[in-house]
């Protein structure tokens, strides 16, 4: 499938955070699937959003969102962070699946983050794979305020990790290939599992992939890391 998307990037937006709503007032909407639809989903899928969120078994988007099936391409991995698999499956959700809208989810009190400060401030190390895991986070922590108190520094931590990352993706080459069509947008967003709520960070000026990233693309002096 390689149509073009059914709503805007602004419209998928409104419809992530009016499900949110619904999530907080208890008012989900999203039911089973009859048999018919079942049947017309199987010849292919619609997302009308890519959500790459944390691996937290407390943070899953269908339900924070109130989407159901089809409705959202979902990438989870700990900590939300990006590699070149992570990249590789967001590709194919612009590209293939067309959706206009690529979402950063971190969450407050992630475990990954705070794996990443001990290693940061404490040098307490993890097992073998995770700590490459943790290793990968460790740069985007570099800003941060070193005598904040634990739980306001995790979550300027875990801010950071979402602005980065959302950068990464506006500043990698498939973001500079989307210039000519500034069709798709690319937020991040921060999920309070105390309160259920999802906070939607300001976005860059560059947040749509439009002609605004030509600048972007020049000011930065390092290569890309995202493939």
């Amino acid at each position: 499938m390689n149509e073009k998307p059914g709503i805007s990037a602004n419209e998928a937006l409104k419809r992530l955070i009016d499900g949110n709503e619904r999530f907080l007032l208890g008012d989900s909407c999203v039911a089973g699937l009859s048999r018919e639809s079942m049947a017309e989903m199987a010849r292919g899928q619609r997302p009308f959003a890519t959500i790459l969120g944390c691996s937290d078994s407390r943070v899953a988007p269908e339900l924070i969102f109130d989407s159901g099936l089809g409705e959202l391409f979902v990438i989870r991995v700990a900590g939300n962070v990006l590699s070149a698999e992570v990249a590789g499956s967001m590709q194919y959700a612009v590209a293939h699946l067309r959706t206009p809208l690529l979402v950063v989810l971190g969450h407050e009190g992630c475990g990954a983050i705070q794996a990443a400060l001990e290693t940061k401030y404490r040098k307490v190390r993890q097992k073998s794979r995770i700590q490459l895991l943790v290793d990968s986070i460790l740069p985007v922590l570099d800003g941060l305020n070193a005598e904040l108190p634990p739980p306001a520094q995790l979550a300027q931590a875990v801010e950071s990790n979402v602005r980065s990352t959302v950068r990464r993706i506006l500043e990698s080459p498939e973001g500079r290939a989307r210039v000519v069509e500034g069709r798709v947008k690319c937020v991040g967003a921060i999920y309070d599992i105390v309160t259920g709520r999802v906070r939607f960070l300001e976005a860059p000026d560059h947040a749509v992939w439009g002609t605004t990233m030509k600048t972007t693309a020049r000011k930065t002096n390092t290569e890309p890391q995202v493939p």
